[in-house]
């Protein structure tokens, strides 16, 4: 099992903006040290979601911190982007993360209507433009002479400059959250970023991914690397008891959670379709175990985190991008991230 770190840092005092941003560089030297595979960092816009705003440019100043630690993007929301800038921009970070570079794609948001409003564009045209997007960004990294004319975008030019490090191109995510999302990323054997659900939804959907690749006619060969690629996505935090992680990490995520919903429910217009998110479990939920049939996060002690870790490793997990969304303080987190690492990382390695 790989361990990712997931930056998702929600900061939503703009004074404290820098601060945030120089903590999250040192947790990136931090997680390398502590034995980390993966740091992942996210999209999001406008209210301090993640506060650095630009995935791009904050993997930039990962790349340079770090030697050795897979760099995911995680995701890049399509819709927002130019595919031939954002050919451009990942080829470069390529290079100078000398090949560490992992571009996972969606078409945005799948809650906040208001970040495609805020660049110009809408939920329903960012879906519609999704796969072309995807197709001219690869053709951009891999095609000299490109003569490109697509539904959206028509164009023509030599060739992307800097060429991708990796070879044909960085490798290539999806993130998934409906059972027809997964069984489209199967039939082209596409490794999937999934969003950490129960145990049991994760082991059904993992079922349904291997079976759409086999039934796709792809060797188990094909099918191994895909699956040994694909990321689940979990909100972490551990603490030396239950007790402790569990009532610091969900009253911090409750709170935070609140603000956000205001800001959606302030700032989605009314006419375009969005999803609503689930409803945090209330931390009388959790119990003594881990449940198999509830969407628990992987919170509490070192060993309550390793036994849920087994349940999720029994039904196929292999790698795992981990938050705490920067809700808990600077010392928290180095705490959570130091007994991961030491008493369960070693575990599953």
């Amino acid at each position: 099992m790989r361990f990712g770190h997931f930056f998702y840092p929600m900061n939503f005092d703009p004074s404290r903006d820098y601060e945030a941003i120089e903590e999250c560089l040192l947790e990136a030297e931090l997680v390398e040290q502590l034995g980390f595979d993966a740091i992942w960092i996210a999209e999001h816009h406008f209210i301090g979601e993640a506060v650095y705003g630009d995935p791009l440019v904050f993997a930039a100043a990962v790349a340079v911190k770090t030697k050795r630690v897979l760099i995911g993007l995680g995701i890049v929301e399509m819709a927002l982007h130019n595919p031939v800038q954002l050919a451009i921009q990942t080829a470069l970070l390529d290079n100078l993360s000398r090949g560490r570079l992992i571009v996972g794609t969606g078409r945005g948001s799948n809650y906040n209507a208001f970040e495609y409003v805020g660049f110009g564009t809408t939920v329903a045209e960012g879906r519609k433009r999704l796969l072309e997007a995807e197709d001219l960004l690869v053709k951009a990294w891999t095609t000299e002479d490109l003569d490109y004319r697509g539904e959206y975008w028509q164009v023509s030019f030599p060739s992307v400059r800097p060429r991708p490090y990796q070879k044909p191109h960085p490798p290539l995510a999806r993130a998934c959250l409906s059972d027809d999302s997964i069984m489209r990323m199967g039939q082209i054997a596409r490794p999937v970023l999934f969003r950490g659900r129960s145990v049991e939804a994760v082991g059904k959907s993992l079922r349904l991914y291997r079976e759409t690749m086999q039934s796709s006619g792809f060797d188990e060969a094909t099918v191994e690397n895909a699956l040994d690629n694909s990321w689940f996505w979990y909100e972490m935090h551990l603490a030396e008891t239950d007790d402790d992680a569990l009532d610091g990490f969900l009253t911090a995520s409750e709170r935070a959670g609140r603000h956000v919903a205001e800001m959606r429910e302030r700032w989605n217009p009314k006419d375009q379709e969005v999803n609503v998110a689930r409803p945090t479990l209330p931390r009388s939920a959790y119990g003594p175990t881990p449940n198999t049939a509830a969407n628990e996060n992987l919170i509490g002690s070192p060993e309550r985190v390793a036994e849920h870790l087994r349940l999720l490793s029994e039904v196929g997990v292999r790698n795992l991008m981990l938050t705490n969304r920067g809700l808990m303080s600077k010392e928290e987190t180095e705490a959570s991230l130091r007994l991961l690492s030491e008493k369960v990382m070693p575990q599953f390695r």
